[in-house]
């Protein structure tokens, strides 16, 4: 399989929770060097990814999601509104060809009806809840409307005081559209889709919140947000912006109606106007989240309801107008690599025991000699390689990096009490991080597994090709395919 995949085997589980709430995440499409489908796919799978929310029914994607057990949101796009809700028959003609067509081998279980509605397009307000209903009578009439749920996507905008919580009500402006969403969404038991980015209403409030708020990043006492009405103390921007919804929804008189927060995120670069479009932030911000989310529970009003929620995004859209920091918010780049690291860990030292010392790849070591130095451990260096043999636990990523580190630790750490060294002719390094993943594990590991995703001193950059099996036709095919992608 392409390399452009492989390198992401370490981020296995991050967007998976079989116990609860889950992590999703968006695909946008304005991207240049958009991957194929399959390689999309490819990557979702190997990242453990549950749930994927697509701002379009594109089919190559919905054909590459067959049998994977993905959980897909496919989305009618804001150009196609205005025909849906116009017509039953185009509705019709559009659940047919775009959800009936692929159900039930693409898990499809979500139609967001366009995006931001009602602050995008103003003008399509009046046949949105419309377009709704015939989405729905359509999916009846195919018998999916208990597998697909209908919604729309809407954001903060529509919410023009979201502090304090309790007394957050949405732009009047929009009281008659919203109370029929709300009313379509409590008749047939769907959820409201809610696009809330902390970095923008961090940036709106021109300081008066803190940024690690924002970040979900502990406060200090005399810094702590409280909810003077109900006295809910809020840990993070996230949970109030959530929670300032649902106080906007039961002003309208609804309840039981759960929140799925269909967008948020952190872009990690911006323009010289953007200070806190950091990768730093990003990181912080995107770890937090994951935490926060996976805890299983809800924000204060709502303690039972998990928040389940749409990392933005997957890959950087590069090519979207505006500014800098609107190009910036992947958490991958298009060739595979990671945009920054990420950990599930609230812990400084991300899991490691200070204790053992590991051997692993240097950071940009040269390849010539990572090869050397691989055929050498697994030959007379006498390193147990069966690990990374094809069908073993360590073979993917199946990078050069990759398996020369679990080689070069192997030899390391039966031999470094006789004098064996770490050093392989300057490729390699010791670290204390536990480089070990999933079910594979390195010699001395102390930990069943470890949290660090990403970890950049392990495996450096993605090599065109690698692994000492391969022959020579193999290696020059697959750099062909690399040098493509790249």
């Amino acid at each position: 399989m392409l390399e452009i995949w492989l390198r992401l085997l370490l981020f296995c589980g991050i967007f998976s929770n079989a116990l609860g709430a889950f992590i999703g995440i968006n695909i946008g499409t304005d991207v240049s060097n958009l991957p194929s489908a399959t390689d999309i796919v490819a990557i979702l799978k190997a990242l453990q990814i549950s749930n994927v929310r697509l701002f379009d029914a594109d089919a190559h994607m919905l054909n590459a999601l067959s049998n994977t057990g993905i959980e897909v949101m496919v989305s009618v796009t804001n150009e196609e509104v205005l025909g849906i809700g116009e017509s039953s028959s185009t509705a019709a003609a559009w659940i047919n060809k775009n959800v009936a067509a692929y159900v039930p081998s693409t898990n499809i279980t979500s139609i967001a009806v366009g995006s931001e509605i009602l602050t995008s397009i103003p003008n399509a307000a009046p046949v949105l809840v419309p377009a709704m209903n015939y989405l729905y009578k359509a999916l009846v009439s195919s018998n999916l409307n208990h597998q697909v749920k209908v919604s729309t996507p809407q954001s903060m905008e529509i919410i023009p005081r979201p502090f304090p919580p309790s007394t957050a009500t949405f732009n009047t402006t929009w009281n008659s559209t919203v109370f029929q969403i709300l009313q379509f969404l409590q008749n047939t038991n769907s959820f409201y889709m809610l696009n809330a980015y902390p970095y923008y209403e961090y940036v709106k409030s021109n300081g008066i919140f803190p940024i690690d708020y924002a970040l979900f990043r502990p406060l200090s006492s005399v810094k702590q947000i409280v909810d003077p009405n109900t006295l809910f103390r809020y840990n993070s921007m996230f949970e109030a912006l959530v929670d300032a919804t649902y106080s906007s929804i039961e002003a309208l008189n609804f309840t039981r109606i759960p929140i799925v927060v269909t967008e948020t995120g952190w872009p990690w670069f911006g323009g010289a106007n953007e200070p806190d479009a950091t990768l730093e932030n990003a990181k912080i911000f995107n770890e937090n989240l994951i935490q926060r989310v996976f805890n299983d529970s809800g924000p204060p009003s709502q303690p039972t309801i998990p928040v389940n929620t749409y990392i933005y995004e997957l890959f950087n859209e590069d090519t979207r107008p505006g500014p800098v920091s609107e190009k910036n918010w992947g958490v991958l780049f298009t060739n595979g690599t990671a945009v920054y690291p990420l950990s599930l860990s609230n812990s400084d030292s991300n899991g490691a025991n200070s204790s053992t010392v590991f051997c692993i790849v240097k950071s940009g070591a040269d390849e010539n000699k990572l090869q050397n130095g691989l055929n050498w451990a697994c030959g007379p260096g006498e390193a147990n390689c069966k690990a990374i043999q094809q069908g073993q636990p360590c073979y993917f990523p199946d990078t050069l990096q990759n398996h020369a580190s679990y080689a070069y630790n192997d030899y390391y750490q039966k031999m470094h009490s006789s004098g064996g060294t770490c050093d392989f002719d300057g490729t390699a390094t010791t670290t204390t991080n536990d480089p070990s993943y999933r079910s594979c594990k390195f010699s001395g590991s102390l930990n069943s597994s470890t949290s660090e995703l990403f970890p950049a001193p392990a495996f450096g950059p993605i090599a065109p090709f690698s692994g000492s099996s391969r022959n020579l036709v193999s290696q020059i095919s697959l750099f062909l395919l690399w040098f493509y992608f790249m």
